[in-house]
């Protein structure tokens, strides 16, 4: 078990924003509500920007933008993460007829997948280390490890610290691969992602084995899709894994009560204080991780 954890409040996923009115769309919203996130205790706060009409997750350096500037300009200060996501998803025309790909494939280039990244400079981005098989028809997620290793190359000189998100057991395979071509700086930070799609399910057992697939000296947190993510708050830190909360992974705060970014941190907060876990400020995750400020 570890005494200390930071937060990080994931405050709208890629992909299709359900419809319920709590999830933010807009740069304004999404920055409203990860500033209110912050101040409930996050330390860190999670990105992604969707398209104004569709709410489609989308990779838009100007909406990016106007989102990073609004959170950078508050009077609060967490560690910026974005989300390079967006530009891996393919989609097969059928299981018959596979090709064409359908217009939902997005494919971009590795470097074309960072473009807001090289503009804004964020503190961390994540950096998805592997495919993964969606269960919504014919998408599958995909991350070659060509890709990572020129994702992660480009990370390493522009001074911003990818997060690793593993999804599967594999994935870890992927990470320890990376970090021992020298690819990831010291110490490495690891999400240990849990319930998306066909990848780990939400359990203590599959965490465990995951965790047990970390490098060494890793910073991680630990994660859970739906109604585990509270659970997984008070479960995390006696795994020796960080928090992570936020509308992306759930929308309720308890059964049928739609939650906010804020409340959620407030929850997470609570229960880890009740636990005698102490939650790290902005600074202090900053200092913990080694991260170089750039704005």
């Amino acid at each position: 078990m570890i005494s200390e954890v930071f937060i990080t409040c994931a405050v709208t996923g890629g992909g299709l924003a359900p419809k319920q009115k709590n999830v933010p769309v807009t740069p304004q919203e999404i920055a409203d509500s990860a500033i209110e996130a912050a101040r409930a205790g996050a330390a860190a706060v999670h990105l992604h920007v969707r398209d104004l009409k569709n709410r489609q997750g989308v990779l838009d350096l100007g909406l990016y933008q106007e989102l990073v500037k609004r959170i950078r300009n508050s009077d609060v200060k967490p560690v910026i993460n974005l989300t390079t996501g967006e530009g891996c998803y393919l989609v097969l025309g059928s299981p018959n007829a596979p090709l064409p790909l359908t217009p939902e494939t997005d494919m971009l280039g590795a470097l074309e997948r960072l473009v807001h990244v090289e503009d804004l400079r964020p503190e961390i981005c994540t950096l998805d280390c592997g495919s993964l098989i969606s269960k919504a028809g014919e998408l599958v997620m995909v991350n070659t490890i060509g890709t990572l290793r020129m994702m992660a190359a480009r990370l390493q000189e522009l001074g911003v610290k990818p997060e690793l998100e593993a999804f599967d057991i594999g994935h870890l395979m992927m990470v320890r691969d990376l970090f021992q071509e020298g690819l990831i700086d010291r110490p490495p930070l690891i999400q240990l992602c849990m319930g998306v799609g066909y990848g780990v399910p939400p359990d203590l057992m599959t965490l465990l084995a995951m965790a047990h697939q970390l490098p060494p000296g890793a910073v991680y947190s630990a994660i859970a899709v739906g109604a585990m993510q509270l659970p997984f708050a008070a479960l995390a830190p006696l795994i020796g894994a960080n928090v992570r909360v936020g509308l992306e992974d759930n929308l309720y705060l308890s059964r049928g009560r739609l939650a906010t970014n804020a409340e959620l941190v407030q929850r997470a907060t609570e229960i880890l204080d009740r636990m005698g876990v102490r939650v790290l400020s902005s600074n202090e995750m900053r200092e913990k991780l080694k991260l170089k400020v750039h704005a």
